[in-house]
């Protein structure tokens, strides 16, 4: 079992820059891929972010390449989300998602994720 708790939204101005972080809990962290999804109000959830076990793969949405960068400590038991240049279109829930793996293969569909965090609320206003 893993738990995962997200840190770190909150509130910023079109433009400006937010950092999010999950601690999980357990020994086996470099075990699990790890990633973001969101959920604006009146959406559907959706991919945001993974990162392989290793943190040696990382693949992006679209809608955010270029802004937000993943990275993950192992030691720590912890992945980041730095969001860059937000836009109110990222307004949303955030949640830290985690999957055990072999590889260092990236999921990219809720149903390929075994964890979710509580979720975390960012706001961007324009």
């Amino acid at each position: 079992q893993v738990q995962l708790v997200e840190s770190g939204g909150g509130w910023v101005q079109a433009g400006g820059s937010l950092g999010l972080s999950c601690a999980a809990s357990g020994r086996t962290f470099s075990t699990y891929a790890m990633g973001w999804f969101r959920q604006a109000p009146g959406k559907e959830r959706e991919f945001v972010v993974g990162i392989s076990r290793s943190g040696s793969s990382r693949y992006y949405a679209d809608s955010v390449k270029g802004r937000f960068t993943i990275s993950r400590d192992n030691a720590n038991h912890t992945v980041y989300l730095q969001m860059n240049s937000l836009k109110p279109e990222d307004t949303a829930v955030y949640y830290c998602v985690a999957r055990r793996t072999l590889l260092e293969d990236i999921g990219r569909v809720e149903r390929e994720y075994d964890y979710w965090g509580q979720g975390t609320q960012v706001t961007v206003s324009s």
